[in-house]
């Protein structure tokens, strides 16, 4: 047993000078509900038993490749994935809006309750103005906000939206995180990239009588826009931090801030046709310098080389800017084997942009979109995760760094026989403290904690059972709070 021990471990010691994997990185992926992107399937619309058995299949799968975060899109069109009295069930959940589904659950406590289970943090996601998309406002029910408060809304093209100008527009978005960060015992909330909508040609937003009536002092419409957004999303950091600090707020921007020709000073050396800044009135920097999110995942859904916009440019660029903040890198795998360009048919273009990532300190980890595309596995995709980037389990990056205490050790550790072969490992519960990290280090070298080949699980349990030898092993255990700060270790 001894030599086997010994030859698994060298094969391990090869991989990680292979893959540098970090102890600390986040792994996510977006669950994406509106049109039935990746949850449920249109066959499961109404059916919650086939729901229910398709997000154990994903979040089963999604721990299979160690990833520890899921950012799931509950509000996609001012409708509820989960149980509300503020907002009507959706659409994409039970096929009419408004209506329960066929066995009365609550999608959200049932993803969240799941995904705890695997080690998986569920990070909610919101869209803030969007009213409908693939539907009509006839089809919206009589109890939504639309049919009670019509002047919040403003249609621009075929969609509807929240008119972000009014104050009653940040009350209502406030008043629905509040309800959900105060009932779920989530560990994000997430906005993607629509604020104010994507242009479209020849039409203008139609809020021209909002800024008369309400300019705040502003005189230039575009800065009374972003002033607009500004707002509720300084709003909605103070709030959430002040129910529940631990529940992170993110943003997963467009990738491009401002192109360069447009602002000679921070902007980046891309020519894109869409600017976060000028075009959708999102000033991502003004948030992250603030400090008003706590992390963002710009959306850098363009291959390393592309003139008009290179990964490799955009993820110095955007490394360049995170005032202190969690950067994450968010990678589209739709192009991965389909596209006509060149650089998505070839294996793999994921992997050389996660290669790239490991060059670059600021960047802490990925987030894939979308989910049904990671399961997939296009190009083995799924196999160079699990065989290089992420061969071992990791933590996510801690938040609120150097604000917070750590938590306490773990204490009693005992170790029991349960046969020859079979050893059980308990503890006792750390107070403010959701998951544990086992670590198990050959006896003949010295701890390295910031190994992740050392992880032998991470687990919510205050005990678990192995069958190596505990004797050739030093066996530590630590605790994580839910602001993935680490305690000292407790060694068996």
């Amino acid at each position: 047993m001894k030599k086997l021990s010994v030859i698994i471990l060298s094969i391990i010691c090869v991989n990680v000078a292979i893959s540098g994997q970090q102890k600390r990185e986040l792994r996510g992926v977006w669950i994406a509900t509106v049109a039935n992107i990746d949850w449920p399937s249109k066959e499961a619309v109404g059916n919650a038993a086939l729901q229910k058995q398709e997000m154990l299949f994903l979040l089963d799968s999604l721990a299979a490749l160690h990833l520890n975060m899921v950012i799931f899109q509950i509000r996609p069109t001012a409708d509820a994935l989960y149980e509300s009295e503020l907002e009507p069930w959706s659409i994409w959940l039970t096929g009419k809006q408004g209506e329960n589904n066929d066995e009365h659950y609550d999608p959200l406590t049932f993803v969240v309750e799941e995904a705890h289970k695997r080690c998986i943090d569920v990070h909610v996601w919101l869209n803030p103005y969007r009213l409908n998309i693939g539907f009509t406002p006839d089809e919206l029910h009589a109890s939504h906000i639309y049919n009670k408060k019509r002047n919040l809304f403003v249609k621009y093209g075929k969609q509807w939206y929240f008119n972000p100008g009014l104050d009653e527009t940040r009350d209502w978005l406030t008043k629905v995180a509040v309800d959900i960060v105060s009932r779920y015992d989530i560990d994000g909330l997430h906005f993607d990239d629509y604020f104010y909508p994507y242009r479209i040609a020849n039409a203008e937003f139609p809020d021209d009588k909002t800024f008369k009536q309400h300019p705040r002092g502003f005189t230039d419409k575009a800065a009374w826009r972003r002033n607009n957004v500004d707002l509720i999303i300084k709003e909605l950091h103070d709030t959430i931090h002040t129910i529940k600090p631990w529940v992170e707020f993110g943003i997963s921007p467009f990738g491009v801030w401002r192109n360069n020709s447009t602002d000679s000073i921070r902007g980046s050396a891309t020519k894109a046709g869409i600017q976060n800044y000028d075009d959708l009135y999102a000033d991502i920097l003004l948030w992250l310098e603030n400090g008003w999110i706590d992390y963002v995942v710009p959306q850098l859904y363009w291959e390393i080389g592309k003139k008009v916009a290179d990964y490799e440019v955009l993820s110095h660029w955007w490394a360049e800017y995170t005032y202190g903040k969690n950067l994450y890198v968010g990678h589209s795998l739709s192009s991965l084997g389909k596209s006509k360009v060149e650089a998505w048919m070839r294996p793999n273009e994921i992997c050389r942009q996660l290669r790239m990532n490991k060059t670059i300190p600021q960047i802490q980890g990925s987030v894939f979109f979308p989910a049904h595309d990671l399961i997939e596995g296009r190009l083995g995709l799924c196999d160079s995760l699990l065989n290089d980037y992420y061969l071992y389990p990791a933590l996510p990056p801690s938040v609120c760094s150097g604000e917070h205490q750590i938590p306490d050790a773990p204490a009693k550790i005992s170790l029991t026989a349960v046969d020859n072969i079979v050893s059980r490992l308990t503890w006792q519960p750390v107070q403010n403290v959701n998951r544990y990290v086992v670590y198990a280090f050959p006896t003949y070298q010295t701890p390295d904690f910031d190994n992740p080949q050392y992880i032998y699980c991470i687990t919510n349990d205050t005990e678990i059972t192995f069958s190596f030898d505990p004797e050739e092993y030093i066996i530590c255990v630590t605790a994580i709070d839910r602001y993935h700060h680490e305690s000292m270790p407790a060694v068996l």
